[in-house]
């Protein structure tokens, strides 16, 4: 056991496995439609190595609290209730930028949005609209930094997910599914 590393674990979600994982300074990582394998990876090549399975980490470790808070949240997310308490979390590896629009990203409450504009105008840089898009689009907290709270100006989806995995339309409708369990119905800008 190295309280340097990262702990994680894999929970059941609505859609699959969610994987989630936690440094001693807050939750690092949250992603879907990932395996085991390239979840720990992900978390290596991040710096947040040693990776270890949560089974064997006692509820003392710093980490592992900081695990069961962020699995606390995903479990009252996933049941479509806000948590009760936001996890802390662990950014310490993403560039200044990122920090500052995914800060001001996880601070907008459950059942609201804000535009990629309006996150631009709360981190000082009012015309980097497109910039946040980027950040937003590097979110590796997802759901617990609630990147699919942030939509385009003219109140429709936008993007979402980046394009790491599958097609546009499949995300958007995900991003859709994410904002009604939220009660936030939006709708998708005509193509």
């Amino acid at each position: 056991m190295d309280p340097r590393g990262s702990v994680w674990v894999a929970i059941d979600g609505p859609d699959g496995p969610v994987h989630i994982a936690a440094t001693a300074r807050g939750v690092v990582a949250v992603e879907q439609r990932t395996t085991d394998e390239a979840f720990v990876t992900s978390l290596r090549r991040r710096g947040k190595g040693p990776v270890e399975a949560a089974g064997a980490i006692p509820p003392a470790d710093p980490r592992r609290r900081r695990l069961d808070a962020g699995i606390a949240a995903l479990v009252r997310f996933t049941a479509a209730q806000p948590a009760r308490r936001r996890p802390v979390l662990d950014l310490d590896d993403r560039p200044d930028w990122d920090r500052r629009v995914l800060t001001a990203v996880s601070e907008i409450p459950w059942g609201r949005t804000a535009s990629y504009g309006e996150i631009a105008r709360r981190v000082g840089m009012p015309r980097a609209a497109r910039a946040v898009g980027g950040a937003v689009g590097r979110n590796p907290i997802s759901l617990l930094i609630p990147c699919h709270r942030v939509i385009a100006s003219d109140g429709t989806l936008g993007g979402y997910g980046s394009d790491g995995w599958g097609l546009v339309e499949d995300r958007l409708d995900r991003k859709r599914l994410l904002l009604l369990r939220e009660g936030i119905t939006v709708q998708s800008a005509d193509r």
